[in-house]
């Protein structure tokens, strides 16, 4: 790419330096470096969210591009820091599991542990790893320098098991909500594969006191304020409510659990 893109994906919100410090970082290693942000409203230390969030955007950029994820509570500790290739993309964050839907999704992740210190910016602060160590790597990548020059191959990256639902009894799975959008909608970690099921009525969701019974293809065909299911545009199933804010009516945050019982008597 005539300009090399870089992505931003961080839980340090806008208030504060953080992020225009290390895109000062970035530009003063690769001038001409694209930098889009992803957001940096990722509620504080949450890792699963991220990786949802991340899992979201980075297949929409061109083939190439840097994703920069800094969302690390376990900063300036023993985890290590990570350089991964996957889909033709690269990813520079820290090994806590933030990838695990980037492996999900393309069946591969080539990780590599980030040392060789001569691309980081010294000194390097023990609470500031996007500044001094994640963001020039990535910068010094969109200047050219190859991923095996970052460090040497491992084979063991952190995922979350939280990720994927748990079959708990026959026909009987607990998820975990991945995120809760704008709207309210609260995005499961059931995937859209389950809408057939779901569509012949026999099934309930129970999240916190709420039983939900109904699936609709649209906001549309609901009540309004009804809560139901519905197919994601990120894959996912959704608990939404006609024009409502459903995980306010619900009063669920991230990471609460939720049950599916696929079948129910006739």
């Amino acid at each position: 790419m005539n300009r090399p893109v870089i992505t931003l994906l961080t839980d340090f919100g806008t208030t504060d330096h953080y992020v225009a410090a290390m895109k000062g970082v970035i530009l003063g290693i690769c001038p001409n470096a694209h930098l889009i942000d992803i957001t940096h409203q990722i509620p504080p230390y949450q890792i699963l969210e991220a990786a949802f969030t991340l899992s979201q955007a980075w297949p929409y950029f061109p083939p190439g591009s840097i994703h920069l994820i800094v969302v690390d509570p376990g900063v300036g500790s023993s985890r290590r820091p990570l350089l991964a290739e996957a889909g033709g993309h690269i990813f520079v964050a820290p090994d806590n599991g933030v990838l695990t839907l980037v492996r999900k999704a393309t069946g591969t992740l080539k990780t590599r542990e980030l040392t060789a210190e001569r691309f980081f910016r010294h000194p390097v602060s023990r609470t500031f790893h996007g500044r001094d160590i994640f963001a020039p790597v990535a910068a010094h990548l969109a200047t050219g320098v190859p991923p095996a020059e970052f460090g040497t191959e491992v084979s063991d990256p952190v995922i979350l098991p939280a990720a994927d639902p748990v079959e708990t009894s026959p026909g009987v799975w607990t998820g975990t909500v991945l995120h809760v959008d704008h709207f309210g909608n609260i995005v499961t970690n059931f995937t859209n594969n389950l809408s057939a099921e779901l569509a012949k009525g026999r099934f309930e969701v129970t999240l916190g006191e709420y039983r939900i019974y109904q699936f609709h293809k649209d906001y549309s065909s609901s009540r309004a304020g009804e809560l139901f299911l519905i197919q994601g545009s990120s894959g996912y199933l959704e608990v939404s409510a006609r024009q409502a804010h459903a995980a306010s009516q619900v009063g669920i945050s991230l990471s609460h659990e939720l049950t599916l019982r696929l079948t129910l008597p006739e």
